[in-house]
């Protein structure tokens, strides 16, 4: 089933609407991440046309269609992670998407790791040898 979707950029107006599949994962998607996608759309769109590409030269340097740029650019979550991975690497931005969930830049996991270290550490008690025939 399909249906029209209707997007609001990140200045909060309301963008042109599109044909999206109907999937029970898209309704599983939190808002926080349906926001984060669009404002990363939007970022893409503003970043190709800074740098002056016309839509099609993107989709061809990308290898994807036109209407397949249009859904990334709107932040539509049905679109593989890939193709956004290829159109930052177009834009020169692929370092940023490397570092995304870089162990260094997590606070929250270095805080657990550190709940589980031990409190003290003991002395190991020395292993006892055996020696052959004796």
């Amino acid at each position: 089933m399909v249906h029209i979707s209707t997007i609001i950029d990140v200045s909060g107006h309301y963008i042109e609407h599109y044909p999206v599949k109907n999937s029970a994962s898209k309704s599983a998607i939190p808002t926080a991440v349906r926001r984060a996608l669009v404002k990363l759309g939007g970022d893409i769109s503003v970043a190709r046309r800074r740098r002056e590409i016309t839509a099609q030269l993107m989709a061809d340097r990308a290898f994807i269609t036109r209407g397949t740029l249009r859904r990334i650019e709107h932040g539509d979550a049905a679109v593989s992670i890939a193709n956004y991975a290829t159109v930052l690497f177009v834009l020169g931005m692929t370092e940023r998407l490397a570092e995304l969930a870089d162990p260094a830049a997590d606070p929250l996991g270095r805080d657990l790791a550190e709940e589980q270290l031990p409190k003290r550490v003991r002395p190991r008690e020395p292993r006892e040898t055996v020696q052959n025939g004796t």
